[in-house]
């Protein structure tokens, strides 16, 4: 019973912060469905229904959408996906969690004390290609997407918009090459279809929380985001 309190809470939070931000349900789902389920599970299921979520949305936010950063992205991650599969089938994953936790916790300060970069078409296709590495391996692809857009001061507007894009083609194909090479359960799929009520009503309530926040909001929203994946996923590793 307290595992599916705990499931409902985190898919209803992360579906919330998805839709109100372009990012958010792998960066707090992920972390949390490793305490339920294991690592190919939790990953599968952040990949479905983060999927649901991009499909609802994608004709409401069309207009948003930087069209030239979404195919450069698209393109790098294309190279990222099948070094991110080969990480998860053959590295040890607590290594892999480790060195990215710090990494993300280390660029965050850094944007915190407003350090900024320019967008250039180069570094569009070298965050394409991270952020495809890691839907496949830990199913976060939020993380390199977030800190590069936060770091060039990008409109919230866009920053959902291009991500929620980015992510209905990086999620597909992440799951279509974690079902070939790492398999899939039953398990995942019924605790998926389990959890689409709870995407709807994040849906719903997550357009609303959108229309509220303001730019400062949103930028602060997002350090807080990336401070508590980078955290968790260290003092899992470290302390778990």
């Amino acid at each position: 019973m307290e595992s599916f309190i705990l499931f409902i809470f985190i898919i209803l939070v992360a579906s919330i912060l998805q839709t109100s931000t372009g990012f958010g349900f792998s960066i707090v789902a992920t972390p949390f469905l490793l305490l339920l389920f294991e690592p190919r599970e939790a990953v599968q299921i952040n990949l479905i229904l983060s999927l649901v979520i991009s499909i609802a949305l994608i004709m409401k936010i069309r207009k948003d959408i930087d069209m030239g950063v979404l195919k450069r992205f698209i393109l790098g991650s294309i190279a990222g996906l099948p070094i991110g599969i080969s990480v998860f089938l053959l590295m040890d994953m607590t290594l892999l969690k480790l060195g990215v936790s710090i990494i993300i916790l280390v660029l965050t300060l850094v944007l915190i004390l407003r350090f900024r970069i320019a967008q250039t078409r180069s570094r569009d296709f070298t965050v394409g290609g991270f952020s495809g590495a890691l839907t496949t391996s830990i199913g976060m692809p939020g993380p390199p997407i977030l800190l590069y857009f936060s770091g060039t001061n990008t409109t919230k507007e866009k920053l959902r918009g291009t991500t929620l894009a980015f992510y209905l083609f990086v999620y597909f194909v992440s799951l279509v090459i974690q079902v070939i090479f790492a398999g899939t359960s039953r398990e995942i799929w019924v605790s998926s279809l389990a959890g689409l009520p709870l995407v709807i009503v994040g849906l719903v309530l997550g357009q609303l929380l959108f229309k509220r926040i303001n730019q400062r909001l949103f930028r602060l929203l997002t350090y807080v985001l990336l401070l508590f994946s980078g955290g968790y996923l260290l003092v899992q590793q470290v302390w778990g």
